[in-house]
């Protein structure tokens, strides 16, 4: 009986797969400005891959770049590479050329993949590499004696299969709970992309497992790697002011300042839980800003690295004038 029950769930799930197909709206309210809309974003997809794929070459062409806060750079900027490539190319052919049928399996792949990708990074889940650069700098300046013993290349290996590992396991019953649901009402995403509860909201189905889920796995992960940002950083200004001379206090913190602002500017939270609390943000404006949450720190982020990091800083100037630089 339990085998014929699966059997039949498993066929439903393949019919679904096959035959449904849902249509994205783009950005709903604004249809007859998508095509001037669709001009900075696609500006700002150009620029995020530009400026990550910089940052990539200097840190695997710089030597001295090979460190573990380094590696992590690395992850974040190619996470920041693939997010907005998991929306973008869609997300224009809507507006330039009104293409906005996806495939029920295509789709269930987007939404795993933009929501696996945030939980690496810093998006939806505000995890992953942050996460992991706060304890680099917490070692780095809390216990420097210690710090190329506790941060070898196996455990920073480690720690970023970990990082992978958890956004896996952890998204991976999304799509999975969003398939096994009947879509017989409007097949009309009312978003740009294959946003969870977006689709979910087409659902005829109960919805109450895919609700819960998504904001246990928000509040338990978003808290957790908050929690450690936040005790991580208050460890690192406790140690820091207790350095002798004014000039170390400002390298330390110059050290940690990039960090901090891509955590700040980072608007996740909003984004995540508006769609089951805010019933008073205006659709079109929540629409949009999800649009620039996944967009604009993959553009932001080697910017701000850029700037704030002396070593990637000096390299990118080296590569751009060389003959300023060996005059």
């Amino acid at each position: 009986m339990v085998v014929s029950e699966k059997k039949s769930y498993a066929s439903n799930v393949s019919n679904q797969l096959a035959s449904t197909s849902f249509f994205l709206a783009g950005l709903p309210g604004l249809e007859n400005e998508q095509v001037w809309i669709s001009i900075p974003f696609g500006i700002i997809y150009l620029l995020a891959l530009l400026g990550n794929a910089t940052l990539l070459w200097v840190v695997w062409t710089e030597s001295s770049l090979h460190k573990p806060v380094y590696f992590f750079l690395s992850m974040l900027a190619l996470t920041d590479m693939a997010v907005p490539t998991c929306i973008l190319p869609k997300m224009l052919s809507i507006f330039w050329m009104g293409v906005q049928e996806i495939t029920f399996a295509a789709c269930l792949v987007q939404m795993f993949m933009v929501h696996a990708l945030c939980a690496v990074e810093s998006g939806t889940l505000e995890s992953g590499t942050l996460t992991a650069m706060a304890y680099d700098r917490y070692v780095a300046i809390c216990s420097p004696l210690s710090y190329t013993s506790l941060l070898t290349t196996t455990t920073v290996a480690k720690l970023g299969v970990v990082i992978v590992a958890r956004a896996v396991v952890s998204i991976l019953p999304v799509p999975f709970l969003a398939s096994r649901l009947p879509y017989c009402h409007s097949h009309l995403i009312s978003h740009s992309y294959c946003e969870h509860m977006a689709v979910v909201k087409l659902a005829c189905g109960d919805t109450t497992p895919n609700k819960r889920y998504g904001l246990a796995l928000t509040i338990v992960i978003v808290g957790f790697d908050l929690g450690f940002i936040f005790i991580s950083y208050g460890l690192i200004l406790h140690a820091v002011f207790r350095l002798p001379s004014v000039e170390a206090r400002h390298k330390a913190l110059g050290t940690c300042g990039a960090h901090v602002m891509v955590i700040l500017y980072t608007p996740a939270l909003f984004s995540a839980l508006t769609h089951r609390f805010g019933h008073n943000v205006p659709h079109r404006v929540h629409i949009f800003l999800a649009n620039i949450y996944l967009v604009a720190p993959a553009m932001l982020n080697p910017i701000v690295y850029g700037a704030k990091t002396k070593e990637i800083h000096n390299q990118v100037l080296r590569a751009l004038c060389p003959r300023k630089n060996t005059s």
